[in-house]
């Protein structure tokens, strides 16, 4: 009788593997793809410009994931879209596929690439954007060496120039970006003190500044020129890591972009006697008859801010 019993639990539980071996289904990357997009954004609307679909079509395609995976992965409301814990579950294995896919058929249709790409950026850009472009263009061609050197905006173009750089990604003040290269995105320049800090009280108006030939340094001195504003260079620095401490200490107060004033900073404006610094552009510039391994490098360049872009915004309607 217990064999008899045992015969019949192996006899389902290979029947069970059989049916889950041939009759689970097979999820599509370009619904995986429009699924990112909008756990990302947060919006199906701006997804759906991302992936090149219309709303209405990005709305059945996630209809028929749920339907699929027998669960519900969004919860909309009249603003936003948030993931439900399936979601947020799916989203981690969706994102792994994609790679993947990406990977398998990069290796197959895409040549065999080799070499050193020199690139060169800022220290802001080269700390938030370029780990995930380096990890991402590895996965993608092992091969090639990716040698980063990180300086001032104007330097990094001119090196381009000269053929010591292949790609540079600069700051540059708004309409010069496009005139050396192209426009990747757009940043809010902002004043940054310290909480509960009184330096922006003090006269001459005590700033953190960058070396000549910064643009945050060059739009900060025109602006405050221009508002007649005294004010005086009290620290020193080529690393936006020294402006900072120097802002959270209290000593002075510095032009950042908005994102980086977090923590024990907080952001001062025209309400405070200060001027509005407006924007900046983060442009790329490549070298001229660049070769397949350089362009590839600068797509994932590209990517990488047109996904930062998207993020960005996405806060921004949160807020």
């Amino acid at each position: 009788m217990e064999l008899s019993y045992l015969s019949v639990f192996l006899n389902e539980e290979a029947a069970m593997n059989m049916i889950l071996r041939h009759a689970l289904p097979l999820l599509e990357m370009d619904v995986l793809k429009t699924f990112v997009a909008i756990a990302e954004t947060g919006n199906f609307t701006t997804a759906a410009e991302a992936v090149y679909r219309t709303p209405s079509a990005v709305s059945m395609q996630i209809k028929k994931l749920e339907e699929t995976l027998g669960c519900t992965l969004f919860l909309r409301d009249a603003r936003s879209v948030s993931l439900t814990p399936k979601g947020e579950l799916l989203l981690g294995f969706a994102r792994r596929l994609l790679s993947l896919n990406n990977e398998t058929v990069s290796r197959f249709l895409l040549p065999d690439m080799n070499g050193v790409v020199r690139v060169g950026a800022p220290e802001d850009v080269g700390e938030r954007i370029l780990p995930d472009v380096l990890k991402r263009f590895a996965e993608t061609y092992p091969n090639v060496t990716v040698d980063v050197s990180i300086g001032m905006s104007n330097a990094m173009r001119k090196r381009v120039d000269e053929h010591r750089l292949d790609i540079a990604i600069y700051n540059s003040l708004s309409d010069e970006a496009s005139k050396d290269g192209e426009i990747l995105m757009q940043e809010k320049l902002v004043w940054a003190g310290a909480k509960c800090g009184n330096a922006h009280l003090r006269d001459p108006l005590p700033v953190s500044m960058w070396e000549d030939g910064c643009v945050w340094r060059a739009d900060a001195v025109e602006k405050l020129s221009r508002a007649g504003r005294k004010f005086r260079v009290a620290f020193l620095s080529a690393y936006t890591t020294g402006q900072r401490a120097a802002v959270r200490a209290g000593l002075a107060i510095a032009p950042l972009p908005r994102y980086l004033v977090q923590g024990e900073m907080v952001q001062l404006g025209e309400r405070d006697g200060l001027p509005d610094l407006g924007h900046y552009d983060i442009g790329l510039k490549v070298v001229e008859d660049a070769p397949a391994p350089v362009l590839a490098v600068a797509e994932h360049v590209r990517e990488a801010f047109a996904e930062l872009q998207l993020h960005t915004g996405r806060m921004a309607e949160a807020v």
